[in-house]
């Protein structure tokens, strides 16, 4: 250690005997442990599956088999995904093309829920008065459950497929709504100040404060909302029929092919995740530290 110190502060120093087996053992020490701290979650991420793997082997061997274990889970699951887009028929479509029809969906009811909510949620963050009169029918109707919308959709729409989209809409409205509004409402006093101090207009202090202020909070309310959209479309597509991915489940139900449904549970979960931490980035870039 010592003989590391000198040589920062005299160049021409040289490094000779034990001095030097210790200074290569220290970077070999260093160099081993960024590649453990990189490895670490890989590896530990394989231990849990295939914890989680065993664990479904002893419940598929308890139930008999009655429930597929993953070797014949995953083969079938395989095979979707050899040809997910074909098309033979209105109730047999490719694993591909069920769940674009749902990323359809998703993305439509998702996107008239943002358009809504953000707008509406800096209002009630910003106005106390708008927030008093607003939040109870906010309360109130955030917490009713997905399904007890369909119908309202069915007799607005006059079509299932539109009624999925309404449904998605509406529940995937308030995490938006409510996080955007407490981002605004957190703007501290002395932002206000300051705008006020230069003569911001309106415009100017929405754009320049209260948008880049409350950008994080934001991206959470949408990281919610967009977790609750993914979850509603399954039990919409059930409902509806048609397509979709919850369709798919309910379809491989009927023909009794739990290998396709756990199949599609493990898609859902896939797509779920991706969809998750892509907004879990955006959040990152938009977080001041």
């Amino acid at each position: 250690m010592k003989t590391m110190i000198l040589k920062k502060f005299i160049p021409g120093l040289t490094v000779t005997g034990s001095d030097a087996s210790q200074e290569a053992s220290g970077t070999a020490a260093v160099l081993f442990k960024k590649i453990w701290n990189q490895l670490q979650p890989v590896l530990l991420a394989f231990v849990g599956i295939g914890m989680f793997l065993l664990f479904w082997e002893g419940i598929s061997v308890f139930l008999k088999r009655e429930m597929p274990g993953p070797a014949s889970t995953l083969s079938v699951l395989f095979s979707m995904l050899v040809n997910p887009f074909y098309d033979y028929g209105p109730n047999d479509k490719g694993i591909g093309l069920q769940l674009w029809y749902s990323m359809i969906r998703v993305a439509m009811g998702f996107g008239l829920a943002t358009i809504f909510a953000i707008p509406i949620g800096m209002l009630l963050g910003a106005s106390k008065l708008f927030y008093k009169m607003f939040d109870p029918i906010v309360q109130i109707l955030k917490p009713v459950s997905p399904l007890a919308w369909f119908p309202i959709g069915l007799v607005a729409f006059q079509n299932s497929a539109s009624a999925t989209t309404f449904i998605i809409f509406v529940t995937s409205l308030w995490p938006t709504l409510i996080n955007t509004a407490v981002g605004v409402a957190s703007i501290p006093d002395d932002f206000k100040n300051v705008s006020k101090a230069f003569g911001f207009s309106r415009t100017k202090y929405v754009m320049k404060i209260m948008i880049p202020y409350a950008l994080p909070h934001i991206i959470t309310g949408l990281r919610l909302s967009i977790g609750v959209a993914w979850l509603v479309i399954v039990a919409g597509e059930m409902l509806s029929g048609g397509t979709g991915i919850g369709f798919f489940v309910w379809d491989s139900w009927n023909a009794l092919s739990l290998e396709k449904v756990i199949s599609a549970i493990i898609i859902i979960g896939v797509v779920g995740l991706i969809l998750d931490r892509l907004f879990l980035s955006l959040g990152k870039l938009v977080t001041y530290k």
